[in-house]
């Protein structure tokens, strides 16, 4: 079983100051920090960090060359990858010494996918690979109608949430990985017990998995439910415990492993992330999961 990733890559330019610029105001900074990010690339990262056979899609600038880099770094298939005459997704992050920050959003490429485009990814999969989707590049609603045409999984992790989920049709969806806040937003509902059972209603047909920060995650299909408790750990970044427990989840889906042994090696593998600074180099490697897990 093929995954594919259709997200987004952005290049991160994070600036380390006193306190956050004032209009009109020149501040010095203290230390400047490049990193590559996008929910897509990270989710991507864990996918083959965790063993799966992942393949990521999306479009970057003359700019944006290290994703392909990075791709053959950590093992992902970066064979889709187009280059296109544009600039890649950035973020400019201010940070100050209260660990405050301020972010500016450049979509970019990103935002520059085509029905062309996507058909032409499409075409290497089949019924029952998985795609997973965040809501970081464009065209959404053609990509879901296209791969569930195709017979694909479909994943969807419905982040950042904005109006932009309104031309998914949510009811194609065959796995939500969302956290309570998330949840909350697609629901109107506070308590996870709550969003679980609105979810359910509204999606039947779907597995849901819910994380809960340091309240860990439930996961719900049809009648079954299971709830995974947090590994507590000295957290130093929590910036991939998301994108880790997502990666690690559908890696474990797509080999077929019990549902409760792949709640519990995502919850292992986000433990792990978080006590490492950064995204993708936090993202621990499979064999690092099942050591720690067989201690």
């Amino acid at each position: 079983m093929k995954v594919l990733c259709i997200g987004s890559m952005n290049l991160d330019h994070v600036y380390m100051m006193d306190h956050i610029v004032a209009p009109g105001e020149t501040e010095a900074v203290s230390e400047i920090k490049n990193f590559l990010g996008g929910k897509g690339m990270n989710q991507s990262v864990a996918l083959a960090k965790a063993g799966a056979n992942i393949y990521h899609a999306g479009l970057i600038g003359p700019d944006g060359l290290v994703f392909l880099d990075a791709c053959k770094e950590h093992g992902v298939n970066g064979e889709y990858i187009r280059q296109i005459d544009e600039f890649t997704g950035h973020a400019i992050i201010q940070i100050d010494k209260h660990a405050q920050n301020c972010i500016l959003l450049y979509g970019g490429a990103n935002q520059k996918l085509t029905e062309a485009y996507v058909d032409e990814v499409l075409a290497g999969f089949a019924a029952g690979d998985i795609l997973l989707l965040q809501n970081e590049v464009n065209m959404l609603g053609y990509i879901v109608e296209q791969a569930f045409a195709k017979g694909m999984q479909i994943a969807l992790n419905p982040s950042p949430f904005n109006e932009k989920l309104d031309e998914v049709d949510m009811t194609k969806i065959s796995i939500f990985l969302l956290n309570e806040i998330e949840g909350g937003q697609i629901t109107g509902l506070v308590k996870p017990e709550e969003i679980i059972a609105s979810m359910q209603e509204k999606f039947p047909q779907a597995k849901i998995v819910l994380t809960l920060g340091k309240d860990g995650a439930m996961y719900a299909e049809g009648a079954t439910q299971y709830y995974q408790p947090i590994f507590p750990v000295q957290a130093v970044d929590t910036t991939a415990a998301g994108d880790t427990f997502t990666g690690y989840f559908l890696a474990g889906l797509s080999e077929g492993m019990p549902i409760p042994a792949v709640l519990k090696m995502s919850a292992k593998a986000s433990s792990i992330a978080v006590t490492r600074p950064g995204a993708v180099p936090s993202i621990p490697l499979r064999k690092e999961v099942e050591e720690a897990l067989a201690k």
